[in-house]
């Protein structure tokens, strides 16, 4: 069931940025994120979405059937149904958040009690907002929202201000809100460690426009440019005659065309019947992984492996599979 249908939305605004005509829509329990560069549109579209920016004439958005109208149709900003987690959220100082949350809550005391719990701040009810992290107020933000049971929630960048413990708990805080009450999100973002883990269905603006949509796994592994790549992670773009290389490997047919490849695609092998001989420049740890760099003849490749012995000054053998290439179009 379509819960939002967004029809040829729009917007320019004094300085010259415009949103193109964009139009998509979102499913009941489907989990959306939005990515872009800066500047690509994202903040001002889920404004709109949510009621608190006008489109232009023209574009429509539909939330269950009804129209959601902008600023300059209602007194207070917002749709019913809709909440919307600005990055600029406030809370009164001086109030205890017991009395916050209190004032909008249409949950019972039980379930308002799991919802707390959910978002990990049961401990906090009794004290005064000035007394919280940043991390602690922005979830307490989220959770007066969701006590006026929205049937939508919309992110904007909710782990931009963040330091990386209070990443991880709101990351884990949202994915159990949507595996408790199955709410229908939207999420802007740019980091694809925020999207990929998380999100159903992706959609990539870039300047204003849509340059993608569809399935992460998807999208990851087939980019329709340059740019759509570079968002969801690291890869190598080698012109056609850099990729010439790399027809030497079964079932890779380079025609002229420019090869892009992600670091986990290269594989370290045993065999050169089928592979490039290399030599490694450099070994780069990075946690849970390896970059190994290795100069093969007229390139530089980098192999990301989950365990490497190699060390600078070894011979090694690169393979690409030809499976889940791509070329730049």
């Amino acid at each position: 069931m379509t819960l939002l249908q967004v029809s040829d939305i729009s917007k320019k605004d004094k300085l010259g940025f415009e949103l193109q005509p964009l139009s998509f829509q979102v499913e009941n329990g489907q989990k959306v994120a939005i990515m872009g560069a800066s500047g690509s549109g994202k903040s001002t579209l889920l404004r709109i979405i949510a009621g608190w920016a006008q489109p232009d004439e023209g574009g429509t958005v539909l939330f269950e059937g009804e129209k959601v109208w902008g600023p300059d149709y209602r007194l207070i900003p917002g749709h019913p149904g809709i909440a919307y987690l600005s990055q600029h959220y406030e809370l009164r100082n001086n109030y205890r958040v017991e009395e916050l949350l209190g004032y909008a809550n249409q949950l019972s005391e039980e379930e308002a009690g799991k919802l707390f719990e959910i978002c990990r701040i049961s401990q906090f009810l009794k004290r005064k907002t000035d007394q919280l992290s940043g991390g602690e107020k922005q979830r307490i933000a989220l959770a007066r929202l969701l006590v006026t049971k929205p049937k939508l929630l919309l992110l904007d960048e909710p782990y931009s201000n963040l330091d990386l413990i209070h990443t991880h708990i709101l990351k884990s805080v949202i994915r159990e809100l949507g595996e408790t009450y199955g709410i229908t999100s939207l999420l802007v973002s740019h980091d694809p460690d925020d999207v990929l883990p998380w999100a159903d269905h992706l959609i990539i603006l870039r300047d204003g426009q849509l340059v993608q949509q569809g399935v992460p796994a998807e999208v990851y592994r087939q980019p329709a440019d340059a740019y759509a790549a570079g968002l969801l992670g690291e890869f190598q773009l080698f012109p056609p005659d850099k990729a010439k290389v790399f027809a030497l490997m079964p079932g890779i047919v380079i025609n002229g065309r420019s090869l892009m490849v992600r670091p986990e695609q290269f594989r370290l092998v045993n065999d050169g019947s089928e592979a490039i001989k290399g030599v490694v420049k450099e070994v780069l740890f990075g946690g849970s992984y390896h970059d190994v760099v290795v100069e093969v003849p007229g390139n530089l490749l980098t192999v990301r492996t989950t365990a490497s012995r190699h060390q600078k000054g070894d011979a090694v053998f690169v393979a690409l599979p030809s499976k889940g290439i791509w070329f730049l179009p």
